[in-house]
C-alpha cells in the first residue's frame, strides 16, 4: 500500500505504522467477508453472545429502509401536498437525537425550496429556546411533528405540551390543537406513549428495527423531506444505490466498508479524534454524523471522538491523534481555517505532514440519501473493528437517571440542589469535581490551571453549554474551543445541552476516559411553565445538567462547571477571558 490508498474515495495516508495497520485490518474484512455479511444481517459480525445477537438482529432494519420507504413515497407526498394545501407555512420537529438531526441537515440543505413549508427543530428544554422556537410564527400556519421512537421522551414530550397550549390559544372554542400535530414513533406501545397521539393531523409508524440514529432514511426524515418538497423518489434511490454498493465483497472497492475500516483501524492505532470538515449547505450532516459515530462506537471503554464544526488551524496545533474527513458538494462553500486559508490548502499541508486526510465530493444535495446509508454502514463496520456492538447505548441511562433524581429532590423540597461554587471570577461561580489545593480557593485563574494539567496526553475537551443557541454564543464558543485547542493542543467538542446528551452523551461516558469536561450553565430569569407537569422548563434544564455533572463525576471524569451569571453572552466572554489567563499562568 502507498500513501495514497486505491479506494472508492481520497484517502491519504503516509505513515508506515497508519498503512500497515489499515492494511491489516482490510485483510481480516476480505478474509471474514465483512460487506457480504453486513448486507445479509449477519449478527455473527458483532457478537457470539446469543443474547447480544437477538438484540442486535432488531437493529437492523435501516439496511432495507431505502427499498422498504420507496413504496410509501405516494403516501409520503400526498401528505406534504395536504399540509401545504391546509395552509401550514412551517413545521417544527420536536426531537432528541436522531430524530432532530437528520431532519435537521435536510431542512438546512434544501432551504431553498421556498414555496414549500419551513422546517424549525427543537431539541432544547432550555425556556429561551422553547421560545425562540416558536417565536414569530402564526399557531393556526404551523405544524408541530412530535418524534419519539421510544414514545416517552421526556424533552420532546414538554415541548409537544407547550406547543398544543400554544396552538390552543390561536384556536376557537371546541377546535382541537392536536390537529395540528402529527406523531411519529414506533408501533404501539410507543406511539401509545405519546399524549393526544390518536386525534393528531396523522400517526406515522416506524419499523420497530430501526434505531433512532440509524433513522434518516425512515418516517423520521422522510416526512420532515416531504414538506420540504424534496424529491423523495431520487432521495431514496440515492439510499437504493448505496445499499446496492454494499454487497461488493472486496473491501477495499466497497465504499462504505473502506471508510469504517479506516476510521476503526486508525481509531485502535490512537488517531480516534474523526475531524469532520462539510460544506455548506451540508454543514448539518457532521452534527448528524457526530451523533451516530460518538453513540455507536463509544463504549466498554474504547471509541471514536467525532469533532465537528472545529476550524481548521495551524499544523502545531494538532497532536497525531486525527483523522480529517472532508465532504465537499459541487457548487458547495467550503469551510475555511481559522486564520482564513481555505480547507482543502490547509488539509494538503496536514496530510504532508503525516495527517490522514479522507476527501470526497458529492455532486448534489440529493446525494444525502447515499451518505446517510454509507456512514450508517460504515459506523457498523467500525464496531466491528473495535470490538463493540454498534447498535446499543448502555449509559445513555445514566444521566437520565440522574436527572429523575434531581427532579425528585425538587419535589421533596421545594428547590433544586445546588453545587457550592469553589470560586468567582466576575460574574462566573466555579464549582470542579474532587478535592482543591487550599491555594485554589480564591483564585479563579490557579483553579482553572490546576484543573487544565488533568487533561489527558491524548485527550479532548468538551464545552457543554446549558443555554439556548444564538449565532453569538455558537461565535463565543467557536472562539473558546479554539482558544483551549491552539492552547493545550486537544481535540474540542461544543455541544448545546440537553441536546448533545442524546449524542455524545453515551461516548462521554462510556468511550475512553480521556474526556475534560466544561459544563456552562446560567441564571433564566424568563422560565417557562410546562403543561401537566410539576416542574419547569427552567428548572427542567437545570436538572439536566446537574445529572449529568453527577454522572461525570461518577466516571472519575474532570469536570469544571461555570455558572455564567445571568447574562450569558457576558459570561461566555468572561469565560473566554478566564481560560486566556489561566493557560498564561
Amino acid at each position: 500500500m502507498s500513501g495514497e490508498l486505491r479506494l472508492p474515495f481520497s484517502a491519504r495516508v503516509s505513515r508506515a505504522s497508519d498503512l500497515a495497520a489499515i492494511s491489516v485490518v482490510f485483510e481480516r474484512a476480505r478474509s471474514e467477508e465483512w460487506a457480504t455479511r453486513l448486507a445479509d444481517k449477519d449478527v455473527t459480525l458483532w457478537s457470539r453472545d446469543a443474547e447480544v445477537q437477538a438484540k442486535i438482529a432488531n437493529r437492523l432494519g435501516w439496511l432495507d429502509a431505502p427499498a422498504h420507504f420507496t413504496e410509501q413515497v405516494p403516501a409520503l407526498e400526498a401528505f406534504g401536498e395536504k399540509v401545504r394545501d391546509a395552509g401550514f407555512t412551517t413545521a417544527i420537529v420536536a426531537g432528541m437525537g436522531g430524530s432532530s438531526l437528520a431532519p435537521e441537515v435536510l431542512a438546512t440543505a434544501f432551504a431553498s425550496i421556498s414555496e414549500w413549508l419551513k422546517i424549525r427543530v427543537c431539541d432544547s428544554t432550555d425556556p429561551e429556546a422553547v421560545a425562540a422556537a416558536l417565536a414569530g410564527l402564526n399557531p393556526a400556519k404551523t405544524l408541530v411533528i412530535v418524534a419519539s421512537k421510544s414514545g416517552t421522551t421526556t424533552e420532546t414530550l414538554s415541548f409537544a405540551a407547550y406547543a398544543a397550549g400554544w396552538i390552543s390559544s390561536a384556536l376557537s372554542a371546541g377546535e382541537d390543537p392536536f390537529a395540528s400535530m402529527i406523531a411519529i414513533s414506533d408501533p404501539s406501545p410507543s406511539i401509545d406513549g405519546i399524549p393526544g397521539s390518536e386525534r393528531m393531523l396523522e400517526r406515522f409508524l416506524n419499523p420497530a428495527d430501526i434505531g433512532g440514529r440509524y433513522s434518516a432514511l425512515s418516517f423520521v426524515g422522510l416526512v420532515p423531506a416531504s414538506l420540504l418538497g424534496i424529491d423523495l423518489d431520487s432521495l431514496l434511490a440515492a439510499g437504493a444505490v448505496a445499499a446496492a454498493q454494499l454487497r461488493e465483497p472486496e473491501p477495499t472497492a466497497n465504499r462504505a466498508v473502506a471508510l469504517g475500516v479506516i476510521i476503526g483501524a486508525l481509531a485502535r492505532e490512537g488517531r480516534d479524534k474523526l475531524t469532520l470538515l462539510v460544506d455548506e449547505p451540508l454543514h448539518g450532516f457532521g452534527a448528524w454524523a457526530e451523533q451516530l459515530v460518538a453513540e455507536s462506537t463509544g463504549k466498554q471503554g474504547v471509541g471514536v471522538v467525532p469533532v465537528d464544526l472545529e476550524p481548521l488551524g495551524a499544523l502545531e496545533s494538532y497532536q497525531d491523534d486525527r483523522l480529517f474527513v472532508r465532504i465537499a458538494l459541487n457548487g458547495g462553500r467550503a469551510p475555511r481555517a481559522a486564520d482564513g486559508t481555505s480547507a482543502d490548502t490547509r488539509l494538503n499541508e496536514l496530510a504532508a505532514a503525516g495527517h490522514p486526510v479522507i476527501s470526497y465530493t458529492l455532486s448534489d444535495a440529493i446525494d444525502l440519501g447515499g451518505e446517510f446509508l454509507h456512514w450508517e454502514a460504515a459506523t457498523a463496520i467500525a464496531g466491528v473493528v473495535l470490538g463493540i456492538n454498534p447498535f446499543d447505548e448502555p449509559n445513555v441511562t445514566e444521566s437520565k437517571q440522574n436527572t429523575t433524581a434531581v427532579l425528585g429532590e425538587l419535589a421533596a423540597t421545594g428547590a433544586l440542589p445546588e453545587l457550592t461554587p469553589k470560586c468567582a471570577d466576575g460574574p462566573l461561580q466555579l464549582w470542579v469535581d474532587g478535592a482543591l489545593p487550599a491555594a485554589f480557593a480564591d483564585d479563579a485563574v490557579k483553579l482553572v490551571a490546576g484543573q487544565l494539567q488533568r487533561l489527558a496526553q491524548r485527550g479532548y475537551i468538551g464545552i457543554h453549554a446549558y443555554v439556548a443557541t444564538t449565532p453569538d454564543r455558537t461565535a463565543a464558543l467557536t472562539s473558546l474551543r479554539l482558544l483551549l485547542r491552539d492552547g493545550t493542543h486537544r481535540a474540542t467538542t461544543v455541544g448545546y445541552g440537553p441536546r448533545f446528551l442524546h449524542s455524545t452523551g453515551q461516548l462521554h461516558k462510556g468511550g475512553a476516559p480521556i474526556g475534560w469536561f466544561i459544563q456552562l450553565v446560567a441564571g433564566r430569569p424568563h422560565d417557562l411553565e410546562i403543561p401537566g407537569s410539576n416542574f419547569t422548563f427552567g428548572q427542567l434544564v437545570d436538572a439536566q445538567a446537574l445529572g449529568d455533572a453527577r454522572s461525570l463525576v461518577a466516571h472519575d471524569l474532570p469536570i469544571l462547571r461555570i455558572h455564567l451569571g445571568s447574562n450569558p453572552d457576558a459570561g461566555l466572554g468572561a469565560v473566554e477571558s478566564l481560560f486566556r489567563r489561566a493557560l498564561s499562568a
